[in-house]
């Protein structure tokens, strides 16, 4: 049996469990509060007694362990295991030597992964992709990140930034994006996008049941508020879960274009939608893909949940 212990770093919680790598078997999983604002050493204390935990609650013995890996919300230096930014969690986390850190807190080698590549490693080895040779994932959520997988590995680029598929540009003179950009993917398909959307839509009064969902009070408008009003034939809430899917369909479009991989991966948050994003995302590749044979490419909803992040980050261990 090869075990790795992988931890999800969020901002609101620390999810962490031993992993075994031959048949992706998720043991000992524990989640604690994250409580971010106590800042990045706490956090790290409290990662390492939730490794202890696990590797207490699994009965394996610590040189049983082949090493952990930690898959972080943001931007890391994979060479020095830092992180480099952390937006969802206080302070940051600029310039923290996480990996190093936790390596003399935990005795394992421990290596750092972004949260969305170690999604994709996840479902590339063990999970909807498993068995295909090129695997692209996208999570939907806040925001949309994903990766590239080549033969179960991931593919890095330029200090791991690789595999932002969020702010590939959908339209020149679409909305300002968070990057920096315009009309990033992220701006027109994320869950907020989605949710804006439908705040617009009531703001400007137009005939929609979608406010009355919320009691009239917009910030309380999400893609599931969006999709209720769909289901019971709202217009306004179809058109705008229709013009989110066909966006992600262009982006999805563009990487089966470039990339031409066995199989699309498609999870996060917002993935719930179901065929009201699907839908329109299927129908947009094959109005626009022509150079790449379609009939081997699959494009499938995420199948490991919220154990994605956990098995990710045990596999990128591995690796390295």
């Amino acid at each position: 049996m090869t075990v790795c212990i992988g931890i999800d770093l969020g901002g609101t919680k620390i999810a962490a469990a031993a992993v075994d790598l031959t048949t992706g078997v998720v043991l000992g999983r524990r989640v604690v509060p994250t409580e971010a604002h106590e800042g990045p050493a706490a956090v790290m204390v409290r990662m390492a007694a939730v490794v202890e935990q696990v590797i207490s609650a699994t009965g394996l013995e610590r040189n049983q362990v082949q090493g952990l890996g930690i898959g972080v919300p943001g931007v890391i230096d994979p060479n020095r295991g830092h992180t480099l930014l952390l937006p969802n969690l206080a302070t940051g986390w600029r310039d923290v030597p996480a990996g190093p850190e936790m390596q003399k807190l935990t005795n394992l080698p421990t290596r750092l992964i972004n949260d969305a590549r170690a999604f994709t490693l996840a479902e590339a080895n063990l999970g909807a992709g498993k068995g295909a040779r090129n695997v692209v994932g996208i999570t939907l959520g806040t925001g949309i990140g994903g990766g590239i997988a080549l033969d179960g590995h991931i593919y890095l680029g330029i200090d791991m930034s690789a595999g932002e598929i969020g702010h590939m540009t959908i339209d020149p003179y679409g909305p300002p994006c968070g990057c920096g950009n315009r009309g990033c993917l992220e701006a027109f398909a994320s869950g907020p996008a989605i949710a804006a959307s439908g705040a617009y839509a009531v703001m400007r009064g137009y005939t929609t049941i979608i406010g009355d969902l919320v009691e009239r009070d917009v910030n309380k408008i999400t893609p599931d508020t969006i999709m209720r009003a769909a289901q019971q034939g709202d217009a306004v809430a179809i058109e705008i879960l229709e013009r989110s899917g066909t966006y992600l369909g262009v982006g999805v479009s563009n990487l089966i274009t470039v990339l031409s991989p066995d199989t699309i991966v498609i999870g996060g948050g917002v993935v719930h939608l179901g065929d009201w994003i699907l839908g329109p995302v299927r129908r947009e590749i094959a109005r626009r893909c022509f150079v790449t044979p379609l009939e081997r490419v699959r494009v499938v909803p995420a199948v490991l949940g919220g154990d994605a992040g956990i098995i990710g980050a045990a596999v990128w261990a591995s690796q390295q």
